[in-house]
């Protein structure tokens, strides 16, 4: 057969077609060859022909050199015939390690081709110098130059498959666990494309992956959300902006379809997601899909609608994270996060952070219930947004709480006061409004969002601490000090009972009955003495451990102490007189809180009915039930309960009537008014009366001279305790005075 015979009869095989195609890009063949006529010959025998439907495009070097160079700047070569002898015997062998290592060109197949085959043995060409078919050229026949040539383009072919199917399977997993963001969607979607590209085995351009925005029965508009070659510059784009109009229906005849669909020159892939949250992929293509590939593209498209449903539910997810549903503002992580992220652009960080806390919020859902009160947060939410200018940030921090970041000529109590001036009306309703708030500077304290907003946070609850509404208050220098100065009592504190040796210890004020001048109680009063002698006031380090929880145990320590001495004092032979103890609200709510009674008598042997607990107004804080069955409880133990610092809360009377109090005690504000014109005066005059008709007895607290007490005993007072009539002391001490009282006549009967 002659050479022609050869040609012709390869041509008509059956594995290679001659028909060519525009869409596809052709197979590059790089002839590297100091030789014209080789040059010339190898292009004659291969023209016009298509190998795995593709043609072929031939570039030429006739050195190594300019090998080097022709494929720096074409790295999609697919198959290189390279002469071994060009400018040196060895000058081919020695380019195959540049373009491996130095060039990195793993897929490109390489074809030695030697005119005198001693230079370079078969053997050890092909493993040391990586290359993958080692020919003589007079061996290579017209017929064996196809079918090495067909060899080496189906590896290469085969290769850039795996290696595009290794790129879209990695971005597809990196998307996948990122947080699901715009960008993360983009990212899905052109590792989709990589995918699907390297299944049909075409080049990762030319394809379009499309949703559906809206409802089954309304789809809506349609977006890109991923693409690459021709189309890449319309992500995120809708789908209108496509200038081929052909592309456009068959996108849309996918997705309403809800099928795969394939015609003479494309192919687009349906990939069902959950309510109707479909994908679609468009593929410029002429290459037929047998039916294996369709069964693993389909298969491959159901998965991709699922990963599409969970990259949609984690969009949601992540939406929920830092919106809040009801007014839709940035929540409270998201207000953290914002703020890091403008004081990180702004160099000048000259911001201030406000939280606002409406007043008496509860009450609105209380009377209006608790529609009303979303409304409300809803009609504030949109005041805010409207008069305050765009570069103020908004953002909802908790269930009453608003969070704004902007500068201080809108951040402010005077101008955020005003924007609520005009009662708000909601459901035909008049709602006036006010705000608690706390702010900081954020040049005063550059930190992070997370620390300054714990300083609005802070500043806060002092302004709404203050008693009032409608009031404000900034985080500063001062603040900050009295915080560390707390944080480091806090630290003493508790190293102080977990200590061996307690610093702790106890003196006792007498209460003196003004009928008889008889000491008729004892009040426990504790006391915290640094090892440098230095007493800590109780009125700083009571108020921590009542916030700490701390003031549970040492309340224990309180007791069993106090009941311990009174035990000692009735062997003394003082057998009359009762022991008062201060008792927390947080003591009083704790479960523990009847047994701890319990043992702590049990244990010092004294009856109930010598101890009396003195709780404050704060206790009406627990439900009235709540309340009312421990008083019970403790009445049946024959204890008695003295309301302690009356008049300085904001209980009402009929709380003081449910109390079954015994003793009403009035705080020594009051009493340091008597003898002044100043307001308040009257209170004690109203509250001595008023104990008594309540069937209590009424006690003053802080008498510190005659005048004082002469006033007293005139407006029927019961009892009194203070400096004039004996300072608090330690126990030995409190012996010796009881002794040495004027009117002593012994002990008690």
């Amino acid at each position: 057969m002659n050479t022609q015979d050869e040609l012709f009869s390869f041509a008509d095989d059956d594995a290679i077609s001659s028909t060519s195609s525009q869409n596809h890009s052709n197979w590059r063949i790089l002839i590297a060859d100091d030789d014209d006529d080789v040059h010339d010959s190898t292009v004659f025998a291969l023209r016009s022909l298509n190998i795995l439907n593709r043609p072929l495009e031939f570039l030429h070097a006739y050195s190594a050199a300019e090998s080097v160079e022709l494929l720096r700047q074409n790295t999609n070569v697919a198959v290189i015939l390279l002469d071994v002898v060009m400018e040196t015997e060895d000058a081919g062998l020695r380019i195959v390690k540049t373009i491996r290592q130095e060039l990195g060109l793993a897929e490109v197949r390489i074809i030695l081709r030697t005119g005198q085959p001693g230079y370079a043995p078969e053997m050890e060409a092909i493993g040391q110098y990586e290359i993958n078919d080692y020919k003589t050229k007079n061996e290579l026949t017209r017929i064996k130059l196809y079918t090495s040539l067909t060899t080496a383009i189906r590896s290469y072919d085969q290769l850039q498959r795996l290696n595009a199917s290794r790129a879209g399977l990695r971005q597809i997993l990196d998307a996948s666990h990122a947080f699901i963001t715009a960008e993360g969607l983009c990212d899905f979607a052109a590792g989709v494309i990589m995918q699907i590209a390297g299944f049909i085995g075409i080049q990762p351009e030319g394809l379009v992956c499309a949703r559906a925005l809206g409802q089954k029965d309304d789809p809506g508009p349609y977006e890109i959300i991923g693409a690459a070659g021709r189309y890449a510059h319309l992500i995120n784009q809708p789908l209108a902006l496509l200038e081929d109009a052909g592309i456009q229906d068959l996108i849309k005849r996918c997705l309403h379809e809800r099928d795969t669909l394939i015609d003479d020159h494309a192919i687009v892939l349906f990939c069902p997601g959950r309510s109707g949250n479909d994908f679609a992929a468009f593929i410029d293509s002429y290459h037929p899909l047998g039916n294996k590939d369709r069964n693993l593209i389909d298969l491959f498209c159901a998965n991709i609608g699922l990963c599409g449903d969970n990259i949609s539910l984690i969009s949601r997810l992540r939406d929920a994270a830092t919106v809040d549903s009801l007014v839709k503002l940035p929540n409270r992580l998201a207000f953290i996060d914002i703020i890091d992220q403008q004081l990180e652009d702004d160099a000048n960080n000259d911001h201030v952070v406000a939280l606002l806390n409406i007043d008496g919020f509860a009450e609105f859902n209380d009377v209006l219930d608790s529609r009303y009160g979303d409304l409300l947060l809803r009609e504030i939410s949109n005041n805010l947004r409207q008069q305050l200018p765009a570069s103020v940030l908004v953002a909802r921090v908790g269930g009453a709480g608003f969070g704004l970041l902007g500068a201080d000529e809108y951040v402010n109590p005077q101008v955020l006061h005003n924007l609520f001036r005009t009662p708000l009306v909601i459901d035909g309703i008049e709602s006036l409004v006010s705000f608690s708030m706390g702010m900081v500077r954020t040049r005063d304290f550059p930190s992070n969002g997370s620390e300054l907003f714990q300083c609005a946070s802070v500043a806060q609850k002092r302004a709404k601490a203050e008693g009032q509404i409608g009031k404000s208050a900034y985080y500063t220098l001062e603040t900050r000090n009295e915080i560390r100065d707390s944080s480091r009592l806090l630290h003493d504190l508790r190293l102080a009972m977990q200590g061996d040796q307690s610093p702790f210890f106890l003196v006792y004020q007498p209460q003196i009955d003004l009928a008889s001048d008889r000491v008729v109680g004892l009040e426990a009063l504790i006391r915290w003495k640094n090892q440098d002698g230095t007493i800590v006031p109780p009125d700083r380090f009571i108020p921590i451990a009542e916030q700490s929880g701390l003031i549970v145990p040492l309340g224990n320590w309180i007791l069993r102490t106090a009941l311990a001495d009174l035990q000692r004092m009735r062997t003394a032979g003082f057998k009359s007189i009762c022991m008062a103890v201060n008792v927390s609200a947080v003591q009083f709510r704790h479960p523990d809180f009847l047994s701890s009674i319990d043992d702590s008598l049990f244990d010092s042997g004294i009856a109930g009915e010598h101890l009396e607990l003195e709780i404050t107004e704060s206790v009406g804080i627990l439900s009235m039930e709540i309340m009312q069955n421990i008083l019970s409880e403790l009445k049946t133990r024959r204890i008695s309960i003295a309301i302690d610092d009356f008049g300085t809360g904001f209980s009402s009377l009929s709380y003081l009537d449910r109390f079954q109090a015994d003793r009403l005690k009035i705080d020594r504000s009051f009493i340091t008014l008597i003898g002044t014109d100043q307001p308040g005066v009257r209170i004690t005059e109203m509250v001595v009366p008023l104990g008594q008709q309540l069937g209590m007895k009424v006690l003053a607290e802080g008498v510190e001279n005659v005048e004082q007490l002469e006033r007293l005993r005139q407006l029927g007072c019961d009892e009194i305790q203070g400096y004039y009539t004996g300072r608090p002391m330690v126990l030995e001490a409190l012996l010796q005075w009881l002794i040495e009282r004027p009117g002593f006549r012994g002990v008690d009967a």
